[in-house]
């Protein structure tokens, strides 16, 4: 008795996903268009932009299917992508920078290991305001770039640490991510403006595209204002996603300090002689607080 043909799976990424439908780029540079198998969907798994894949290609005019999610080595939840090695995140004087935001952001990076940059972008509108940015990061490490996308000033040093990287650049509505990728890759994405009104952004990506060009694969994402808090991490971790306070672990008078204030906290004695950010230190201990209370109320 003969057996049934198998079909033949093809490797890909998935580089964009709008209602039930996927593009999946393949290793020769094909692109397909898939759906997502109900085995898939039923082992609550989602594909998301990022994502390896294996898949069965259409014929003719047929979508094809996933068949199978490869093991993700990072996920982002706000916005949801997959994969990405390098978080790009962009602020700007209009509208206002949330730094708490921008915070929670870097501590899911910093947890999965991946390499963050932040762009100022409309740096022209406050030339200082890079400079604030930079004393407030430098001893964590991130690197901070003052760029213009209006101007293109900047441009280069940015591109250059994002090579060799799967970037996504996220940040709030408005911090203007699509014009920066626009001048970053010469493209002609949709773009917003502000709303005098409530001077937020008007939000014109509303899915995730993987785009890959002059050497920078990079992820362009809708815009956000809220990032939830993480119901399930414990507050003692929350210190170990902050590297600028690594020199000082072990230091304190208390074994399990967690640089709240706490009588001989190293942490917070760096802070006051200025070896590292005391902005930053304050808003740590704001997520902190949100943080012990969720964890102190989790089974309510």
């Amino acid at each position: 008795m003969m057996s049934e043909t198998q079909p033949m799976l093809l490797r890909g990424t998935l580089i964009r996903g709008i209602g039930s439908f996927y593009t999946a780029r393949d290793e020769t540079g094909t692109c397909h268009t898939l759906r997502c198998k109900k085995k898939i969907r039923h082992s609550g798994m989602t594909p998301l932009t990022g994502d390896e894949v294996l898949f069965t290609p259409g014929e003719a005019e047929e979508h094809g299917w996933i068949e199978e999610i490869l093991p993700r080595k990072t996920v982002c939840l706000r916005p949801p992508v997959a994969n990405v090695t390098c978080l790009v995140i962009v602020i700007a004087p209009v509208p206002e920078a949330d730094l708490v935001l921008t915070d929670r952001q870097i501590c899911r990076a910093v947890a999965q290991d991946m390499k963050i940059l932040i762009a100022v972008n409309k740096s022209d509108l406050d030339p200082d305001m890079a400079v604030r940015i930079t004393a407030d990061y430098r001893e964590s490490g991130i690197q901070v770039f003052a760029v213009s996308a209006l101007r293109k000033t900047g441009l280069d040093e940015l591109k250059e640490a994002m090579l060799g990287q799967l970037c996504c650049l996220t940040g709030q509505s408005g911090a203007g991510k699509s014009t920066l990728l626009n001048a970053l890759l010469g493209l002609q994405l949709e773009t917003g403006d502000i709303s005098r009104r409530i001077a937020r952004g008007k939000n014109t990506t509303r899915s995730s595209d993987l785009i890959e060009k002059d050497g920078l694969r990079v992820m362009d994402t809708a815009g956000f204002n809220l990032l939830e808090p993480e119901k399930q991490l414990e507050p003692e971790k929350l210190r170990e996603r902050y590297p600028e306070f690594r020199p000082y672990e072990g230091k304190c008078r208390y074994r399990e300090c967690l640089h709240d204030r706490e009588p001989g906290c190293a942490v917070n004695e760096a802070a006051e002689a200025g070896r590292i950010s005391v902005n930053r230190l304050n808003r740590y201990r704001r997520i902190l607080a949100e943080t012990r209370e969720i964890w102190r109320d989790r089974y309510d």
